[in-house]
């Protein structure tokens, strides 16, 4: 447009309609008149301007991703520190990572067996009852503990319940030497009673004293009446020594037991039997054999080895 003096009346012009149309939009607010014009610019010149403005504002995008990340990393710090929280919770030392995994083999124990358990930890040994293989445990009858209720852990059969008070129990651990539980072999079902020896094996008497058994054949408890004291197949441990059966009605086996009574911590007691009897599926799974490697020793007959075992007569 060339600079006349009609150009320039009509650029006033413009500017001063421009200045009119702002003062009424601001004047009307919600209600200005012009708002519907807006409204219909930005549908379609929004989606054009967001385009341009990614391509060629890169610093604002830049800014925005940075205060994201930044959100981002807020949140990432909280967890990190929540988790790290609940790991000083859980105990970050060497004992309570030993507890954990006690705890957690021995819910797997519960699981297998259809146990109800209640955890819980050992405070006190001793002879508070005047026995001499005791543990006393931090639950009681405030927790459903009950006279007469199988205890056990992550590896098998601890003992069975003897004493309950409101907040503790005592138990009679199964080394003692007046603790008597009932057995069943793996595999062949052989019955028979298992008594304590303080610290030495468990002395197990066989019902039938012809029972084929060998050193390594497990055991599981075969249950009592109503489940007590004691629930069917919790393991119990592995035959060391079979004693000769001399022609005597029972046979006696020395039992390794799977569990470590001077290394006692947590332990469950069974306040819910299975609803059937979970048999051998609780026993922990067989040792592999280990192969004995064999060696073969080829011999390479050597140039002067005699034939057929004749010598010549410069040998002989």
């Amino acid at each position: 447009m060339r600079d006349t003096r009609e150009s320039r009346l009509l650029l006033v012009l413009l500017i001063a309609i421009a200045f009119a149309l702002i003062t009424v939009d601001i004047r009307g607010g919600e209600d200005s008149p012009v708002d519907g014009a807006r409204q219909a610019a930005a549908t379609v010149f929004g989606p054009i301007e967001d385009g341009v403005s990614a391509a060629v504002d890169p610093v604002g995008n830049a800014v925005s991703a940075i205060r994201d990340s930044g959100e981002r990393h807020d949140r990432i710090a909280e967890l990190e520190k929540e988790n790290a929280a609940l790991k000083a919770k859980l105990g970050s030392d060497d004992r309570n990572r030993s507890r954990l995994k006690q705890l957690d083999k021995m819910l797997k124990v519960a699981g297998e067996g259809q146990y109800g358990i209640k955890g819980a930890e050992v405070i006190a040994i001793g002879a508070a009852q005047g026995f001499s293989w005791t543990i006393t445990i931090d639950a009681g009858a405030n927790d459903g503990l009950k006279r007469d209720m199988t205890v056990l852990n992550g590896d098998g059969l601890v003992g069975r319940v003897t004493t309950v008070g409101p907040n503790t129990a005592t138990v009679l651990l199964a080394s003692d030497p007046d603790f008597t539980v009932g057995t069943r072999m793996e595999g062949n079902d052989e019955l028979g009673f298992a008594s304590g020896q303080g610290d030495g094996p468990l002395r197990v008497e066989l019902l039938n004293g012809k029972a084929q058994i060998k050193k390594g054949d497990r055991l599981v408890t075969f249950g009592s009446q109503a489940d007590k004291p004691f629930v069917p197949g919790v393991p119990v441990g592995v035959v060391s020594r079979v004693d000769p059966s001399g022609g005597d009605l029972t046979r006696t086996l020395y039992v390794t037991p799977y569990v470590s009574f001077t290394k006692l911590d947590i332990v469950g007691v069974v306040v819910e039997a299975p609803k059937k009897d979970p048999r051998d599926t609780v026993l922990p799974a067989k040792p592999k054999p280990t192969p004995t490697p064999t060696v073969t020793v080829t011999v390479t007959p050597s140039g002067q080895a005699p034939v057929d075992g004749q010598y010549s007569q410069e040998e002989q």
